[in-house]
């Protein structure tokens, strides 16, 4: 049988999914992560954005409190060394849970106020990576305040995917993670971070080193927002005196403590065209 009498026996480039998932595609799947977000946020209008960034850890004061009691009971009832090891845990998480509630509100002021913005062009969006945590926080803020937000996506073997306050439409999946970090810098009208770990410094240094060697020249406020983690987890102070980072390069950074006064450096740093 030919392949013009059975057409699935080769099926045409485009249709042959076994050849779309293995490595000669690999140049295709890019380009689609490309094409694909590119196509549905033009059709969104989402024309720029406010970036979040933080722990996938976190949790909201409310949370952390029943998990803190829940701890403290446990220990109470079967004390052991695993009691006592979760008791910590449930101690940081709650020490951690003032970053998620402050991410929600400085998202829901965000986007209250870019939605009062007239030009529709101008009305930028909340955007997280998508998952749970101050990724959450983020996304939930947004759409309390009535307001469109995007979650940009990462496929993990043991992490969470979606927080239950994206949109379908507003969800952007990747498999690959420089993409999902270019769509995040291309449309960033400002940068947002909160305490995180591995990924968020990963995230943070990135865009950094894009402005420090000015491979992005657009303006880009970046708030690292609670200033005892950050201080006590990065020395940047230590990297001017070895050298290795000038003075003048803090000042791509500031940092705040209270979301209200995060909410009105961004108000007047972010460029609205």
């Amino acid at each position: 049988m030919t392949s013009e009498q059975n057409p699935e026996y080769y099926p045409k480039a485009y249709d042959n999914t076994k050849f779309l998932h293995s490595s000669h595609a690999r140049t295709i799947r890019i380009l689609a992560e490309y094409l694909e977000p590119q196509a549905r946020l033009r059709q969104e209008k989402i024309r720029g954005t406010v970036v979040f960034f933080g722990s996938a850890r976190a949790l909201s004061t409310t949370d952390s409190m029943l998990r803190l009691k829940y701890a403290e009971e446990q220990v109470r009832i079967t004390p052991s060394k695993d009691a006592e090891d979760a008791l910590r845990q449930a101690e940081v998480i709650h020490r951690l849970s003032r970053y998620h509630d402050d991410a929600v509100r400085l998202s829901f002021l965000l986007t209250k106020y870019f939605q009062s913005v007239p030009d529709v062009r101008d009305r930028h969006v909340v955007c997280s990576g998508g998952g749970p945590g101050l990724m959450e926080a983020a996304n939930r803020g947004a759409k309390e305040a009535g307001g469109k937000t995007i979650g940009l996506t990462i496929s993990l073997p043991h992490e969470q995917s979606n927080n239950p306050h994206l949109d379908p439409q507003h969800t952007f999946h990747f498999h690959y993670f420089f993409m999902r970090k270019y769509w995040f810098m291309y449309l960033a009208r400002a940068l947002v971070v909160f305490p995180g770990g591995f990924g968020t410094m990963d995230e943070l240094f990135e865009v950094l080193t894009l402005m420090q060697t000015q491979k992005v020249k657009k303006k880009l406020p970046i708030i690292l927002y609670g200033s005892e983690y950050w201080n006590e987890v990065l020395n940047f102070d230590a990297m001017v005196k070895w050298g290795v980072v000038s003075q003048e390069d803090l000042k791509l950074i500031r940092q705040f403590d209270v979301p209200d006064e995060a909410f009105e450096y961004l108000k007047r740093q972010v460029d609205l065209h």
